[in-house]
């Protein structure tokens, strides 16, 4: 494969630790801000809907930009029975991954973008916030991190492309 994947695949792999490890930092965020909520509510009778809502967005955001770093890690769920059988080789399991991104993950990303874009238009169009008294007024941002999510995780599927294309065709040479 040429140098030009490789160095892409390098880049978007650097770029996805990045975003991983800096999106990891919003669960310690949202664990602080849930405990100083409970503790406000609960010790103090202080309830606060902006506090709720930025604890709901955190945890939106933490998934959405940690999808790619968790795809990139191999983390995402999928059925292992056949895919981690001591039976198949790499090779097969690079197919199985070319074949899951292509008619899978791939289009499903791009239903997303296509499906959300208006959402986060339409939410940035009219600066929409929240509808609760007390709540956070920049909810577009939220909607806008949706199309993120799914941007960086169509970006690292064409990494783990590359990757699994670069496994079976080192296989195919050695044989």
């Amino acid at each position: 494969m040429g140098r030009f994947f490789t160095s892409l695949e390098t880049s978007i792999n650097r770029f996805t630790e990045y975003t991983g490890k800096l999106s990891s930092w919003l669960v310690l965020l949202l664990v602080l801000l849930t405990c100083y909520d409970v503790m406000m509510r609960y010790l103090f009778q202080q309830g606060s809907v902006g506090l709720q809502e930025l604890e709901w967005h955190l945890f939106a955001l933490l998934f959405l930009l940690g999808s790619a770093y968790t795809l990139k890690h191999d983390g995402h769920v999928r059925v292992d029975i056949l895919y981690r059988s001591h039976r198949l080789s790499d090779k097969h399991r690079a197919w199985i991954d070319v074949i899951g991104i292509v008619l899978f993950l791939m289009p499903f990303c791009v239903l997303i973008l296509i499906s959300s874009w208006p959402f986060a238009y339409n939410a940035y169009l009219y600066q929409e916030g929240s509808p609760d008294p007390g709540g956070l007024p920049y909810r577009f941002i939220l909607k806008s991190a949706l199309l993120l999510g799914f941007i960086l995780l169509m970006i690292q599927a064409v990494a783990e492309l590359i990757r699994n294309i670069r496994i079976i065709r080192h296989k195919q040479e050695q044989q």
